[in-house]
């Protein structure tokens, strides 16, 4: 049953609306130096060491700078670093820090804070953890030097460090446990965050930073190179109803759309004064993501019977019927045409099987009709489509289904109780997955089995750990992809999620808007013309 006549979105039509009630520029910025922009969802939490949501990421590159930037191409360049030197055997990291970096607080940047953050970027970062089980000391020789010393060679420890979650911060913040949230924004990146005129729900402000001072060197691209501000103030407005963020960006009211409905794409190329464009390569792959720790899904055989039932072409239809050219299926724990991308165990996604089967799967996996607390998130469009279908799919094969409506920052909270669905936990949550993650074993947070220390869903895998750490240590290209390819038909015979297809998400904003990079979106390099 396809559902994407139920799903589509009743607004295309509407965008030529005036858009009402939509939040006005606050302050005394004027239009030039005032950025409007509209985010996928509200700002639900501010550290980005907390949570993957890709909303704190937004926030987190605006606020925080880190020592390495990573280009369109995704290779680390020197960011907070005049420079770093390697020894002769790889194992000694000398890391240099620029002149003149300032925290928003007017204390200068020091080596120590660096060693604090990195500390806590590594409890909880798959790259990041990677990078402190191959690492033997790191300290602050001098104000100006990080020094780090490994156990073996790490050829990615410039990646790591440009993560948008190796957040330098003040030491004295830096040192909050990776368990709790930092509340006090203090980065030293071109922005400062306004906690005082935030309004849950509504407005997020940041400010120009002037004590910022970018590269002097370097090509902007992605997180790399120089970060120039041209504008005084950036105001994200959460308008989650798409037709009124259509309607605002069609008429100024807003400069900047992140994710706009994709029902709504083909209505806003006709606008002349739109740039609709694909920034991002790594796409989005849905979600499906089983909680490990209690019944059914404690049951490696109920997973795979569920993931068996998942047709990716009824969810990337729900999702973007209306740009089927943006669509990718089938798709595994890579993006199709990758480096890492291959078919091991692709059977299971390629021909899902039809209800009456997956009923009888599921009762052979031993399912006792648990009752199975699904979070869905009403107020990211994309994410409640998928969590749509997916709830008639399983009420469909047989699962005693409790579908729990709320935003997108509830679920968030949601998402990280290990408490049992009696006390407020859950069984299955949406989201889609993007970034690097996507191309590479090395970022991937959704594969990683390292039990309760892992993502939200804390799936325990032995196996998988060790193909990855294999990975890391493999000599050349070839080992790696065969090592890939092993990890992903464990995948689908263990599987922590279900991979719902794949597809592109294109940004909106006005023409007016000049110098967006590619990418996530990024606030610095932008103009206004």
């Amino acid at each position: 049953m396809r559902r994407r006549d139920v799903l589509k979105s009743a607004v295309a039509g509407s965008i030529a609306l005036t858009a009402p009630n939509v939040v006005r520029a606050q302050g005394t910025a004027g239009a030039s130096s005032l950025l409007k922009f509209v985010p996928q969802a509200d700002l639900a939490s501010l550290d980005p060491m907390w949570t993957t949501a890709d909303i704190t990421r937004n926030h987190s590159l605006a606020v925080f700078d880190t020592l390495f930037g990573i280009d369109a191409k995704f290779v680390a360049r020197p960011q907070m670093l005049a420079g770093s030197t390697t020894s002769a055997d790889g194992k000694t990291w000398d890391l240099t820090l620029r002149d003149g970096l300032t925290f928003h607080d007017g204390t200068p940047v020091l080596a120590r804070d660096a060693v604090a953050s990195i500390k806590r970027f590594c409890v909880r970062d798959p790259l990041g953890s990677a990078l402190a089980a191959r690492m033997d000391d790191i300290s602050a020789p001098t104000d100006k030097t990080i020094q780090i010393k490994l156990k073996t060679p790490f050829a990615l420890l410039p990646d790591a460090l440009g993560a948008y979650a190796c957040a330098i911060m003040p030491e004295r913040l830096a040192k909050t446990p990776a368990t709790d949230q930092v509340m006090e924004m203090v980065g030293s990146g071109p922005f400062r965050f306004k906690a005082a005129e935030r309004v849950p729900g509504s407005l997020v402000v940041y400010e120009k930073f002037a004590g910022y001072k970018p590269r002097t060197d370097g090509m902007p691209s992605f997180t790399a190179g120089p970060k120039i501000v041209n504008f005084d103030r950036v105001e994200w407005r959460m308008l989650p109803d798409p037709a009124t963020a259509a309607a605002a960006l069609a008429n100024g009211e807003v400069d900047w759309w992140e994710n706009p409905t994709l029902d709504l794409i083909p209505s806003l190329r006709r606008n002349k004064d739109l740039v609709i464009r694909v920034t991002d390569s790594t796409g989005e792959i849905g979600c499906l993501r089983f909680n490990h720790l209690y019944p059914p899904f404690d049951n490696p055989a109920i997973r795979r019977a569920v993931l068996q039932a998942c047709d990716q072409v009824d969810f990337m239809q729900a999702v973007s019927g209306a740009e089927p050219s943006l669509i990718k299926t089938p798709v595994g724990i890579f993006v199709p045409g990758t480096t890492y991308a291959n078919d091991a165990g692709m059977d299971a996604v390629k021909k899902p099987v039809d209800v009456e089967t997956a009923k009888k799967n599921l009762a052979a996996a031993g399912y006792k009709g648990e009752r199975i607390v699904l979070l869905a998130a009403t107020s990211f469009p994309t994410i409640n489509q998928i969590a749509l279908v997916a709830g008639d799919l399983l009420k469909r094969i047989g699962m005693n289904v409790d579908y729990q409506s709320m935003d997108w920052p509830t679920v968030v909270q949601r998402r990280a109780s290990m408490e049992p669905i009696d006390k407020g936990g859950w069984n299955i949550f949406f989201t889609f997955l993007g970034g690097p993650g996507n191309i590479s074993p090395a970022s991937h947070i959704a594969i990683r089995g390292t039990g309760k220390a892992a993502w939200p869903g804390w799936p325990t895998n032995a196996k998988m750990e060790s193909l990855r750490d294999a990975w890391f240590a493999a000599p050349d290209l070839a080992a790696q992809q065969a090592l890939t390819k092993e990890m992903q038909g464990l995948f689908f015979q263990d599987p922590p999620y279900v991979p719902l297809g794949m597809y592109d998400q294109p940004t909106a904003y006005r023409n007016s808007l000049t110098d967006v990079r590619d990418g996530y979106p990024q606030f610095y390099g932008v103009k206004k013309v």
